[in-house]
């Protein structure tokens, strides 16, 4: 009899553990679903804001310098500003301006741009040199009909061919041979205290819309280096428009003998082809700001004299689109 009591008592404790286990998991899978699903809202939230911020953002540059501050400062935007930074109830926006006059033209960049600009964003020589012949033979014809980079992308799963003409789009460069997604879109790097930096792609250096001529408050040190000015004179550069931006060339000749032959290349005003990148953070219940980011950018043609609209979307990024670059 006692015996029989010791299995069916053994057999209820096994039965409650699996029931334990069982509940264990269903509580662990709904609460990561649950996890899953606020994270998932957050970003949806945070997409609209900064939605709403490049929204703002344009009515700033509309309003433009007619609305002044009483110490006579214009009260949204003006020529020349990097940034706007924007307070919501739910959260915060930074919209940054980047001007595609501050970038290399992709069409037209010397070979020896394209290879300086790739040793400056971390490339090595080897691969620096093969992409900027990938880059070369994209957009160039051929007499012969295929080149060895076209042999390399037919043997590919998809097969495909290189354009062998001007680029369209700069995503375009995600095929070319030896690309790298960091490389092109940008990633991160640690300096010397291990805190993380963000380090610019090709994506946030180079364009189909730029001309020959660099926008001096804008352009990224990798894309100074590029054009031909030395370390120095690129570091001197970033610490004064750091300062205040540049809003005169007599100001940027004072770096004339540093920069040398490529201060030619260097010009101010954005020009009307600008890209508007929001980054949102929402705010959580104890007041402090998000640890999650969600970014938007939108390819942006300022036409004030047309009678339609001051300004018209060429290109909108729902993830953002422009690298993690920052500027300097």
């Amino acid at each position: 009899m006692s015996t029989e009591r010791g299995s069916a008592l053994l057999a209820v404790l096994w039965l409650a553990a699996a029931l334990s286990a069982i509940a264990f998991s269903v509580a662990t899978t709904v609460r990561g679903e649950v996890e899953r699903s606020a994270t998932s809202a957050d970003g949806v939230k945070e997409y609209f804001l900064a939605r709403g911020a490049i929204d703002r953002a344009l009515l700033y540059v509309f309003w433009g310098e007619q609305f002044r501050n009483p110490d006579g400062s214009p009260r949204y935007w003006a020529p020349g500003v990097r940034r706007l930074h924007f307070e919501f109830p739910n959260g915060s926006a930074d919209v940054d301006f980047i001007p595609e006059s501050s970038k290399l033209n992709v069409n037209t960049a010397l070979p020896e741009e394209l290879f300086r600009l790739l040793i400056a964003l971390g490339s090595d020589e080897m691969r620096a040199r093969e992409i900027t012949a990938s880059i070369l033979d994209w957009r160039s014809p051929v007499p012969n009909g295929i080149s060895e980079f076209d042999q390399f992308y037919l043997a590919a799963s998809p097969s495909f061919r290189a354009r062998h003409a001007s680029l369209e789009e700069i995503e375009e460069l995600l095929f070319v041979k030896g690309m790298t997604p960091d490389l092109f879109h940008g990633t991160y790097t640690r300096d010397t205290t291990g805190r993380l930096i963000p380090r610019p792609g090709l994506r946030d250096c180079l364009s189909v819309y730029s001309g020959g001529q660099i926008e001096a408050n804008t352009a990224q040190p990798a894309v100074l280096a590029a054009v031909g000015i030395p370390a120095d004179a690129v570091a001197a550069i970033v610490t004064a428009r750091k300062m205040a931006p540049f809003i005169s060339m007599e100001q940027l000749q004072a770096f004339a003998g540093g920069v040398g032959p490529a201060m030619g290349r260097l010009v101010l005003g954005t020009g009307s082809i600008t890209t508007l990148r929001a980054t949102a953070r929402l705010r959580l219940q104890n007041g402090q700001l998000s640890d999650m980011r969600r970014t938007v950018s939108a390819l942006i043609k300022f036409a004030p004299t047309t009678k339609d609209a001051p300004y018209h979307v060429l290109r909108w990024y729902d993830q953002g689109g422009l690298g993690v670059g920052d500027f300097e």
